[in-house]
């Protein structure tokens, strides 16, 4: 059998159904709606509805929410990259970047861009160019030898206990001068208006 003599099958490709066309047709007058009622009416949507109860949708529970500012970024360990490196697919003479990594066949789309977390070890001296990093890869790169550029660490430092207690002692310091520098002004209005209605009665 050739190409142009290969056919469907008869029962595989059925007409489309035209409503409306006349008595004549089978589907004609009320175009296969039935007699009045809402469902015969235009612009009806009851998909869900399921007779007043509670519907599905609102019986299930909900968790969380889609944040419309979060990013996706393109997460590579440090040991990934080295693994990379050694077998050759990355230059480690070159800035390692989101287009190196695509011109390697690494990753597939940019994303919001490349971002280094600290698994692994890392050997290499190399320079990265990233839009995210944890502060622990950033210290293993520069440790390595290399740099990151283009990225402030992502974990925030942490207070010291002594620094914490530092700030609420200056601060209760600062409430307790505050209160004690308002009493005094308070004592120097009031004898300012006594010395003034001593003066009148004179």
């Amino acid at each position: 059998m050739k190409i142009n003599e290969l056919k469907s099958n008869l029962t595989s490709k059925k007409k489309r159904k035209r409503v409306g066309r006349g008595s004549g047709s089978g589907t004609g007058k009320t175009a296969g709606r039935g007699v009045k009622g809402q469902k015969s009416r235009s612009g009806v949507a009851i998909k869900g509805f399921e007779g007043g109860q509670m519907p599905l949708h609102r019986r299930l529970p909900k968790r969380g929410f889609n944040n419309l500012f979060s990013k996706k970024y393109n997460v590579f360990n440090l040991d990934r990259i080295q693994y990379f490196i050694d077998k050759g697919r990355i230059d480690e003479k070159k800035i390692i970047n989101i287009d190196a990594l695509l011109e390697a066949k690494l990753i597939k789309s940019e994303r919001d861009g490349l971002k280094i977390l600290a698994r692994g070890k890392l050997t290499s001296k190399v320079e990265l160019e990233v839009s995210g990093a944890s502060e622990t890869a950033v210290k293993l790169v520069e440790k390595a030898g290399g740099k990151v550029i283009g990225v402030k660490a992502t974990e925030p430092a942490k207070k010291t206990e002594p620094e914490a207690k530092a700030k609420k002692v200056t601060k209760k310091v600062k409430i307790a001068e505050a209160k004690e520098a308002a009493t005094v002004e308070e004592s120097s209005a009031d004898k300012a208006s006594d010395g003034e209605g001593k003066a009148d009665k004179e």
